[in-house]
C-alpha cells in the first residue's frame, strides 16, 4: 500500500477556498473503522462547487474532495466488511464534513458503505453515482405519492442533459412514463431521445416570471434546478400531482405562492440523497439493477481521469457537461 497519494484537497486561499492537488499520507486519514483503495469517483456539479470555489461545499479545512466512491476494503475493524469486499459509497458528508474520494485512500465508517451492487462494475456504479442514485430516488418517491401512472399525462424532467436528469429520463422511460426533457441545449436531443424522453422543453421557458397558476400539463416531474423553473412547473403540474425537488443548480430561492398547493393539491416532495436510511438506498439501488439499461449508462458516460479534475470542474459549473463524469482516481 502506497504512504502518500495525490488527492484533490479544499483549502482557504485568500479567504475563500478552492481546490488543488498535494499529496496526503495514509496516517493522516480519519480514524474511521474501513480503509478502502478508492477505484473510481464521480463528477458531481456540488464536486464543481467545491474545486472550483464558486460554492462554498466544504465546512471545514483542509478537505479532501469528491462525494462518492466505489473500491475495495484494504483494512476493517468492523464485522460488517472484511478486507477484499466491494464496496460504494454516495454522500454521507463526503466533501462537506467528512474527507471525500478524490484521493487512492478514504477512512470511512462502517455504516455509510453499501456492497457492489451485482448487476454493476465499480465503474458502473460510478457512471450512477451520487446523480443516478439520487435520480432512482426521487423516481420512487413519485411512484409512492401514488397519482403518477406510466402512460397517463407528461412528467417533465429538468436539467434533463445533466447527471440527475439524465437518469431520471432513462429510469422513468423504462417504466413506460411520457417523459418531457427540458433543456437548454437543443443539440442534445438526440441524445435524451435516446435515452427515452418523448418531448422537449426549452429551459428558457420555464425561467420567465409566470402567473401563480397555469394551464396544467405535468402529472409529476423531477427538479434538479430550482428557483423559477421549480417554480413555473409547480404553477403547471395538474390536480393531485406531485413534483420531487433534488438540486438548485439555477438557485435556491422559491418566490412562488401556494396556490398550486392548496386549489390543486400539487405535492412538493424534497430529496436529501445525502443521508437518506439504508433501506432507501438499497431499494433505489434494486430499481437501478432493474430499470437502467446498460446501453443508455454507456451513452451518458465519460471516464477521465483525476488529473482533468480543475477543468472538468470549470465545465460542469459552466453546464458545459452531459451525462455522467466518471473519475478514474488511479489516473493522476
Amino acid at each position: 500500500m502506497q504512504k502518500s497519494f495525490p488527492a484533490m484537497v479544499i483549502d482557504s486561499v485568500d479567504g475563500r477556498t478552492m481546490g488543488a492537488f498535494r499529496e496526503i499520507s495514509v496516517e493522516e486519514l480519519p480514524d474511521y473503522d474501513v480503509l478502502v483503495e478508492v477505484a473510481y469517483s464521480t463528477l458531481n456539479y456540488k464536486d464543481g462547487l467545491a474545486i472550483t470555489g464558486k460554492g462554498r461545499i466544504a465546512r471545514r479545512t483542509p478537505m479532501i474532495a469528491g462525494v462518492d466512491l466505489a473500491g475495495t476494503v484494504v483494512e476493517s475493524r468492523s464485522p460488517k466488511w472484511q478486507t477484499g469486499d466491494k464496496v460504494v459509497l454516495n454522500g454521507w458528508g463526503l466533501s462537506e464534513t467528512e474527507w471525500g474520494a478524490y484521493g487512492r485512500y478514504q477512512r470511512v465508517k462502517a455504516e455509510w458503505l453499501i456492497r457492489l451492487p451485482d448487476g454493476f462494475s465499480m465503474q458502473e456504479a460510478m457512471a450512477v453515482g451520487t446523480a443516478g442514485y439520487t435520480a432512482a430516488l426521487c423516481v420512487d418517491a413519485l411512484e409512492k405519492w401514488g397519482t403518477v401512472k406510466p402512460g397517463s399525462s407528461e412528467v417533465i424532467v429538468t436539467g434533463a442533459a445533466g447527471g440527475v436528469g439524465s437518469v431520471a429520463v432513462a429510469l422513468l422511460a423504462a417504466q413506460g412514463y411520457n417523459v418531457t426533457a427540458s433543456t437548454g441545449r437543443p443539440e442534445t436531443h438526440d441524445y435524451l431521445a435516446f435515452l427515452g424522453a418523448t418531448g422537449f422543453v426549452d429551459r428558457a421557458s420555464l425561467q420567465e416570471k409566470g402567473p401563480p397558476l397555469q394551464k396544467e400539463r405535468w402529472t409529476g416531474g423531477i427538479d434538479s434546478v430550482g428557483s423559477s423553473t421549480l417554480v413555473n412547473i409547480l404553477a403547471q403540474t395538474v390536480r393531485g400531482g406531485a413534483i420531487v425537488a433534488c438540486g438548485l443548480a439555477g438557485g435556491a430561492d422559491l418566490n412562488g405562492t401556494v396556490m398550486p398547493h392548496i386549489l390543486r393539491s400539487v405535492a412538493l416532495i424534497g430529496m436529501d440523497s445525502v443521508v437518506a436510511p439504508l433501506e432507501q438506498r438499497l431499494a433505489a439501488w434494486k430499481r437501478l439493477e432493474r430499470d437502467l439499461d446498460k446501453e443508455k449508462l454507456r451513452k451518458m458516460t465519460t471516464v477521465e481521469p483525476m488529473s482533468r479534475l480543475p477543468q472538468l470542474a470549470e465545465d460542469i459549473i459552466a453546464g458545459r457537461i452531459r451525462g455522467r463524469v466518471v473519475i478514474d482516481v488511479a489516473s493522476t
